[in-house]
């Protein structure tokens, strides 16, 4: 199990708090604004510096495959063709930049028994609409939803967690709240959650509907500082998943 920590290791989650607003209010952050979104523009900056990047009328500024991914009444949707079981992972791209540090706000909701999504964030593109990299997980079921997830390391840091990576991979971790009890603040299918994803240099934090799920500083070798945004369909039985309101304010 995780072993205990040096209190100067991990910084207490209303800490980090504090630190996040600092540095996203200061001069330091920077959002993307219309000039630098280009042709891809959704309109200017609101008064917190976010960026619409889903227009709610089509699929202008993502890339995903047309069986799985359509837009409907302002939403964006996900959902296994024909109502029937799927076999593989599905993701949609944001197409128009790769950030780095960021804060991404999006309004998420899951459909169907065994639904499974989830948003990455600093990843690879993969061939056949597959990605590899950071994922802030969601499912219809209990262990998964707030906790960060990689495609080759597994689960990073759990919900209720904040943990350091160091370089070499090994981790110290702390409990900072009781994952059923934050699990509590969501619903798992059928209403809409607010995801808030912030990525600052090696911090990563994941909240929904306001509550901080899991913090980690990931020193990692391997730990990517930018790459692609996406939506997952996962691989499984008839579901829909669906995303609306997706903003981000881009720091770097």
């Amino acid at each position: 199990m995780y072993k205990n920590l040096n209190p100067f290791t991990i910084i207490s989650a209303a800490a980090i708090s504090v630190a996040i607003l600092f540095f996203v209010s200061s001069s330091f952050a920077q959002a993307l604004d219309a000039q630098t979104l280009g042709a891809q523009a959704l309109g200017e900056p609101d008064e917190e510096g976010f960026v619409t990047i889903f227009n709610g009328i089509d699929l202008t500024g993502w890339d995903a495959n047309p069986e799985i991914w359509s837009v409907e009444d302002g939403v964006l949707i996900g959902q296994s063709p024909r109502g029937e079981p799927y076999d593989r992972q599905d993701y949609i791209y944001w197409a128009v930049a790769e950030p780095g540090d960021f804060v991404l706000r999006l309004q998420y909701r899951l459909t169907g028994r065994g639904a499974n999504s989830g948003i990455q964030f600093r990843s690879e593109r993969r061939p056949n609409w597959n990605c590899y990299g950071y994922q802030a997980d969601i499912e219809e079921g209990p262990q998964w939803t707030g906790c960060l997830f990689h495609h080759s390391r597994g689960g990073i840091v759990m919900r209720g967690y904040m943990g350091t990576i160091r370089a070499d991979g090994t981790a110290e971790m702390k409990r900072f709240a009781d994952p059923a009890r934050l699990a509590q603040s969501y619903t798992t299918v059928g209403e809409w959650n607010e995801y808030e994803i912030i990525a600052i240099g090696s911090l990563i934090v994941l909240k929904i509907n306001g509550k901080v799920m899991c913090i980690v500083n990931d020193q990692h070798e391997r730990a990517a500082r930018s790459g692609v945004i996406a939506f997952q369909m996962h691989p499984g039985p008839p579901m829909k998943v669906e995303f609306k309101n997706v903003r981000i304010k881009i720091l770097d």
